[in-house]
């Protein structure tokens, strides 16, 4: 037979082999094994990672400490029971929560680190003014206004507020509270740039409108009210590269220096 002839070449080869290969058929019966054998799988993982003790946590990693006072065991008492058990379980945002209400920490950023980790970083108050109170203890307030520690000494570096108000001020302390003259005061404290910091020993205030600093080494400023602090932070920064013992900023568009 010719080569042109119907029904042989390598075409008509490949098809019949096409048709003689077996193909694979699964039938209902098939189906269901399969989806049960997965769902078996599935069901034993699911129980391996959130009931089994085999990715349980086993230890609380806390990071973001910046001194002794905030301490990582301190951290993980906070957390009580909810550092125990799997690590899938763990609700993070109940960990964050009460990580959150030591008062020493301003915020708190929580994750798993797989296969036995749970990670915490926290971001610690930094005291921008040290509260004297009547009875000689120092209320530590970071820039927000929040009280967070008491301690018989002020922190290194920080400015000591101090109220010594006037018989007026007494006097209207109906109209305008303690407290409210301690936050303008601490509102002063957290407006004030580094190199002034070092130098601020305290913060007095006579009244809303009349809060002085003391410097170290000697040298008072005026600073009058806590309106405009931030103005008023820049004019004394370049005050004081003039030698003096008194500086007014209470109009930081009039400022003005003597002694």
């Amino acid at each position: 037979m010719a080569d042109g002839a119907p029904g042989t070449g390598a075409y008509g080869d490949d098809e019949e082999a096409e048709e003689d290969t077996p193909r694979l058929r699964l039938s209902r019966r098939g189906f269901t094994v399969l989806g049960v054998l997965a769902a078996a799988v599935l069901g034993t993982l699911s129980w391996l990672v959130f009931f089994s003790s085999v990715l349980d946590v086993r230890s609380v990693s806390v990071q973001g400490m910046r001194d002794d006072r905030l301490t990582a065991d301190q951290v993980r008492a906070a957390l009580g029971d909810l550092g125990d058990g799997p690590l899938a379980r763990v609700d993070l945002a109940d960990v964050e929560r009460r990580v959150e209400a030591i008062p020493r920490v301003a915020g708190a950023e929580v994750w798993r680190g797989w296969p036995h980790t749970l990670r915490v970083k926290v971001v610690q108050r930094k005291p921008v003014a040290a509260v004297k109170g009547e009875d000689g203890q120092f209320t530590q307030v970071d820039a927000g206004g929040v009280s967070f520690a008491t301690e018989p000494a002020p922190p290194d570096g920080v400015p000591v507020v101090e109220l010594q108000l006037s018989q007026q001020a007494n006097d209207a302390v109906e109209v305008i509270t303690r407290q409210q003259l301690v936050q303008g005061a601490v509102t002063v404290a957290a407006g004030l740039p580094p190199d002034v910091v070092k130098r601020a020993g305290s913060v007095l205030v006579h009244s809303y409108d009349d809060i002085q600093l003391q410097l170290t080494g000697g040298g008072t400023v005026r600073w009058g009210s806590p309106e405009l602090t931030d103005r008023k932070a820049r004019v004394l920064t370049a005050l004081l590269h003039q030698k003096a013992t008194n500086y007014d900023v209470s109009v930081p568009d009039a400022p003005a220096v003597s002694g």
